[in-house]
C-alpha cells in the first residue's frame, strides 16, 4: 500500500469508527514544546504523579519529543461533542469516555489489520485504560503494552497540531473537542527530526 492509499485508509477508518475529523500529516508539521511539562506539573487535571502514562512517570520530555521525531507520519483525529452549557462537566467526562473508546477501537482495528508493532498511539489527557491507574496504589502498570500517553505528555502543541491537520481546536460554544493520534512510518529524515 503506498503512502496516499495508506493515509486515505487510516483517515477513513478513524471516521468510520466515530471521529469527527481525521487527517494524516508529516511529522515535520508537528510542533513540540518542552514547556508543556511545566503545565503538567501544575496538575490541573489531577494526574501528575498519579498515572503511569503522565509526567513525571511517562519519562523525560526531551526523550519523548525525540521519540516522536523518529516517526514520519501522524494520523490526527478529533471528536467534537455537544454540551448543555460551558459548565457541563458531566457531558465533558462522557465525551472524553467516548473519545477514549474510539481510540481503543481504532487501535484494535489497526492492530487486527497488521499495524506495525512500533506504531505510537497518543490520546487526550491521562491514560484511561483502567478505571483506576495502578500508579495510585504504587503497583506496576497493568497493561504496559496498551497504556496510552497524551499528546501533551510528548510535548505536542495541540492547538498548532489542529491547524496543521486542517482542523479547528475550538469548535464553537457548548462543545468539547478531544484529539488523539497514531504515529507510524520509518524513522524520519534528518530534516524531519529538526522540523
Amino acid at each position: 500500500m503506498n503512502n496516499d492509499s495508506l493515509s486515505a485508509h487510516l483517515t477513513e477508518t478513524a471516521l468510520a469508527l466515530g471521529a469527527t475529523h481525521a487527517a494524516v500529516i508529516p511529522i515535520s508539521a508537528v510542533e513540540t514544546d518542552a514547556s508543556f511539562r511545566t503545565l503538567c506539573e501544575k496538575n490541573v487535571c489531577g494526574n501528575y504523579g498519579r498515572n503511569w502514562m503522565c509526567p513525571p512517570d511517562a519519562g523525560d520530555i526531551g526523550t519523548l519529543m525525540a521519540r516522536l521525531r523518529t516517526y514520519r507520519w501522524m494520523l490526527v483525529y478529533q471528536t467534537v461533542s455537544p454540551l448543555e452549557d460551558s459548565y457541563d462537566v458531566e457531558g465533558m467526562m462522557e465525551a472524553g469516555a467516548r473519545h477514549n473508546e474510539l481510540m481503543v477501537a481504532l487501535r484494535d482495528r489497526l492492530e487486527a489489520e497488521g499495524a506495525p508493532a512500533d506504531a505510537l498511539y497518543l490520546g487526550a489527557g491521562g491514560c484511561r485504560l483502567c478505571k483506576k491507574c495502578a500508579r495510585r496504589t504504587d503497583e506496576p502498570c497493568r497493561h504496559p503494552d496498551r497504556a496510552t500517553a497524551s499528546l501533551e505528555t510528548y510535548g505536542v502543541n495541540v492547538s498548532r497540531l489542529a491547524a496543521a491537520a486542517g482542523m479547528k481546536y475550538i469548535n464553537g460554544q457548548n462543545t468539547v473537542t478531544y484529539f488523539a493520534a497514531v504515529l507510524f512510518g520509518e524513522a524520519g529524515t534528518a530534516e524531519a527530526a529538526h522540523g
